[in-house]
Order: C-alpha cells, then structure tokens, then sequence
C-alpha cells in the first residue's frame, strides 16, 4: 500500500511519463503530473488515470524556473503529503556530433533538464523528509555504453544521476530514497519524433540488433521499473538500465 498522499509525475504529458502516470494508478497511488506547455497531452495523461479508475491533477511547471517548481509543488501538496516524486521531463532534442554542436543548444538542455531537476529536488526534499518518500529520475543508458551523436541526452542526465546519487547519501538520515532508471532505446516520446530522420531506419536496426533481448523498449517497461522503485524501501542510490540488455 501507498502512505497517504499523492505521487507527483513532472514530465506527465510525455510518453513515458504518460506509462509512468498510469502505471502509479494501477498500484494505486494518486497522482498529480505537470506539463511544460503541452496542456492537452497532460490532460490526456489525466484522462487516462481516471479511465483506470485513478485520481489525477495536472498543474503547470517550468523546470528551469526555480519559483515557478517551488510554486506547483506547494499547489500539489495543497491536495495531500507527497509520497512520491518522478522526474520524467527532458528537452526534445537533436542528435548532434560534440565536435558540431552550438554552445546555446548545450546551454538550453543543461538548464531545462540539469538545472531543472535540481530545482525539482530543491522544492520538493521537505515534503519528501516529512513522508520519508521517494524519488525517482529517469536517464540515459547512454552514460552505460555512449551512443554517438547523443551527447545532448546523455549530459543532462548523468548530471542527474550524480544529483540522485548525492540525495541518497546525504537524505537517507531523513527517510529519503532516490533512484534513477536509465533508458535505452524506447518506442516513445523522443525517440518517435527522432525516428525518420535524425534516427534513421539503419541505426534502428542497428540499436534493436545490439540489444541482447532483440527489440526496442516500451514506455511500459520503464513505467514498471519506475514504480518498483518508488516502492522499494531498502533500495537508493541506485541506477537500473532498462535497456534491453543494450549496456551489457
């Protein structure tokens, strides 16, 4: 069972956010999520949860805005304790060579991703110290075994899993957990609007044949690993890949 309360999904209206939100509902937990600027895909996500018989909220977040995040989580906390926290936000990006890319496109994704869970983390450690709940933030397989031209994924969110792995030593004394779950190549979000043309069919082929289990990831998949984390309390600074194998 979930303590009272509600679990906060940043980065709901987004594929695997969208799997994350309904994966919660399903264990039974309440959920508030939070969009950037798409309103109607969060709804969508709200809509889903509620189709299962769930509880969700949908409130607005900029991450890369520190008193816009402190603002949403005193809002969600408004509606009950909360228990549980999911960084499952990222930029839309390109794939770009190092040797290619702009330092304003660097600047841009280090702030909303990097930045902006740290602001996450920020606002949201003393309601975490008050449940003695969770954290959970998605990353890259990347930083496991380097895809070339993915420097833009893989940067950001090994800053976050370093963030993740500072939280769970110094918080632990409160009752804090915080884990990551590291993606490989998954059939959602990013990886649909990337696939035709900076991903083209050959590195997809490429991707599926060089994972052990022969097949790309589901939103679900991560979803599951997601709430097992949440969930496992003698489990923090942890980093599991799901990635098919694709790190090994």
């Amino acid at each position: 069972m979930w303590p009272d309360g509600v679990a906060l999904v940043v980065g709901g209206s987004g594929g695997i956010g969208r799997a994350v939100c309904e994966a919660l509902a399903r264990a039974g937990a309440r959920v508030a999520l939070t969009y950037r600027t798409r309103r109607d895909a969060a709804e969508a996500t709200a809509d889903a949860v509620r189709a299962l018989g769930g509880h969700a909220e949908v409130y607005a977040a900029a991450l890369e805005d520190p008193a816009a995040v402190a603002d949403a989580v005193a809002r969600v906390a408004e509606s009950g304790p909360i228990h549980t926290v999911v960084h499952a936000a990222g930029s839309d990006i390109r794939m770009r060579w190092i040797s290619e890319l702009q330092a304003p496109e660097w600047y841009a994704v280090m702030r909303a991703d990097a930045d902006g869970c740290f602001h996450l983390v920020q606002a949201t450690l003393p309601h975490l110290r008050r449940s003695r709940g969770s954290l959970v933030a998605i990353t890259s397989a990347g930083s496991l075994r380097y895809p070339a031209r993915d420097i833009l994924s893989v940067a950001p969110k090994a800053a976050i899993e370093a963030l993740m792995r500072g939280v769970a030593r110094e918080e632990g004394r409160h009752g804090v957990r915080a884990n990551c779950v590291a993606v490989g190549v998954v059939d959602a979000g990013i990886f649909q609007r990337l696939a035709g043309h900076d991903l083209a069919p050959a590195w997809i082929d490429a991707a599926r044949k060089n994972t052990p289990l022969g097949r790309l990831g589901s939103a679900a998949d991560v979803a599951d690993a997601v709430v097992y984390l949440a969930r496992a309390g003698y489990v923090t600074g942890q980093t599991i890949a799901v990635d098919g194998g694709y790190s090994v």
